[in-house]
């Protein structure tokens, strides 16, 4: 019996001396693990979708399926961009202008909007095969402009238990929180009442909530003031999503902001951030028009245009918009986007519009503009109304994640934000080799371990052994955003290989359509 005992621990020894060999090993590198910790030179070891090993010693390479020089790169854990757009995620599945940035998991759903039902599109989604790994929010707007359309009123207690029970069946179903627009429709609708019932359903499931804020101009404090409001009633974990200052009125608020979260953490919340790393806002020209006069629909607002007492009234709130929030006192400030309807528009701003009217630039004229947009089906633009000495403010936050806030795109399609394509290298070129504001490992944590304590990923986000080997490898030296407001149709440069679930998605810079992603739901 001894020696029964002895031969099976000697199999074992050997078994455990003489292990597999791996799948990729990436040899020679600098190794940045995402917790913020000193960089060092390390082999990390794959097998199948884990990694296995990470190493200041040289790791076994013999009988390996492919061992990768990466000496002089950085070999950090894949970026998680927790605030992106990826509603064309069925038409453009293989993700190429995420993948090609270094991340390797997305979480859509944000800003209030979000598919519905959630578990169907999951299911959709997972069956064609996706290019990053995919999580998503279930977006309040979407629910209540379900159960009460456009309207602008209170729910009453049977539409409030509607839709939460919609929030807790998409909870079910693999959502990760909820999101909300305040600033959007429906969602600017809705008091503090109603959210904290949707969020504490999501609290309860273990969920987080995102929060665009209901205004990010001249009511800011009040806006993140109430998005704090809303964690602490609810009890759940929040980020203020792309939070930024809009409008010059407000510049260098985000000393006040930024001192607001760092009181409620101390209280004992927990307050995040992400952050996008420009000057420049995106979203539908509608949000140049006061959200009373959309109320109902778009046919009830071009009934509110026929009547001249409202029609002046919605002007002037046009007006007031240009001049104080994302009009920035300056119509060359609005840049179309996309304009289906007049796509000689696109790249070009509100002043081009008007002198190509021969109209002169003023903020009338752009009120009248926006109008005729709105009735011609509406338009996307990018509005330059930021600050960078707040924008490297909240980036030094030690909450602030980094986000694209970013719509998954192909080169072609209309005149998108160069964040779309761009955030990440952006980061990592412009703000921590340029400009030093931050340093490669606190950049690196917060595209990292940071948005994934955000959502509560626990197998992401850090490069160790036994998590899941979603990796990126990036030349520190060269590594670039190349799209631009004027030229955005451009991939970065410096990003040599991307790893997802183990499998190589991005091949010394070229991008393959292998579809190694999955749906991850919570």
């Amino acid at each position: 019996m001894r020696i029964r005992y002895l031969l099976v621990w000697v199999a074992a020894a050997v078994c455990a001396c003489d292990p597999e060999p791996y799948d990729v090993v990436l040899v020679g590198g600098t190794v940045i693990d995402g917790t913020g910790s000193d960089r060092f030179r390390g082999d990390v070891a794959i097998s199948g979708d884990r990694i296995v090993a990470v190493s200041r010693r040289a790791v076994e390479r013999a009988g390996a399926a492919r061992v990768i020089d990466v000496t002089g790169k950085i070999v950090a854990p894949g970026f998680i961009d927790i605030h992106s757009h990826l509603d064309p995620l069925l038409r453009l599945p293989g993700a190429e202008s995420k993948v090609r940035q270094g991340v390797t998991t997305g979480v859509g759903g944000p800003d209030g909007g979000s598919p519905w039902p959630m578990g169907a599109y999951l299911d959709s989604a997972a069956a064609i095969g996706v290019g990053i790994n995919v999580a998503m929010l279930v977006g309040h707007n979407a629910i209540r402009r379900r159960v009460m359309e456009m309207d602008d009123r209170a729910p009453t207690s049977d539409e409030l238990a509607e839709m939460r029970e919609m929030v807790r069946q998409a909870m079910a179903e693999g959502a990760w929180g909820l999101s909300t627009g305040l600033v959007y429709l429906p969602g600017a609708f809705s008091d503090v009442d109603e959210v904290v019932a949707l969020a504490e359903v999501a609290g309860e499931m273990g969920g987080v909530y995102t929060s665009h804020l209901r205004t990010e101009g001249l009511e800011l404090l009040a806006g993140v003031a109430e998005a704090i409001e809303i964690g602490r009633r609810a009890d759940l974990p929040i980020v203020l999503t792309h939070h930024k200052v809009v409008g010059q009125p407000m510049w260098g608020s985000s000393e006040r902001t930024l001192a607001m979260v760092d009181s409620a953490n101390a209280a004992g919340r927990k307050i995040r951030i992400d952050q996008y790393p420009y000057t420049a806002t995106y979203t539908g020209i509608g949000i140049l028009v006061p959200s009373w006069a959309r109320a109902g629909g778009d046919q009830a607002f071009l009934e509110r245009l026929d009547n001249p007492t409202l029609r002046d009234s919605i002007v002037d709130g046009i007006v007031f918009i240009l001049v104080n929030d994302r009009g920035g006192n300056d119509l060359s400030r609005v840049q179309f986007a996309l304009v289906p309807w007049m796509p000689e528009l696109e790249g070009r701003t509100l002043a081009d519009w008007a002198e190509m009217r021969g109209l002169p630039p003023t903020m009338e004229t752009g009120a009248e503009l926006v109008i005729e947009a709105m009735r011609r089906g509406g338009a996307s633009a990018i509005y330059h109304v930021l600050d960078e000495a707040d924008v490297e403010a909240i980036m030094r936050h030690p909450m602030t994640a980094i986000a694209s806030d970013g719509r998954l795109v192909q080169p072609g399609e209309g005149h998108p934000h160069p964040r779309w394509y761009g955030t990440f290298p952006r980061v990592l070129g412009e703000y921590v080799r340029e400009r030093g504001v931050l340093t490669l490992e606190e950049a690196v944590r917060k595209m990292t371990s940071l948005p994934a304590d955000h959502m509560g990923m626990s197998e992401r986000g850090v490069l160790s052994e036994g998590m899941i080997a979603d990796i990126v490898v990036f030349d520190p030296e060269t590594v670039v955003d190349r799209s631009t407001f004027q030229d955005p149709h451009q991939y970065p440069d410096g990003i040599d290989f991307v790893i997802i679930n183990g499998i190589v998605a991005v091949d010394d810079g070229v991008f393959s359509d292998v579809r190694a992603g999955r749906v991850l739901r919570r």
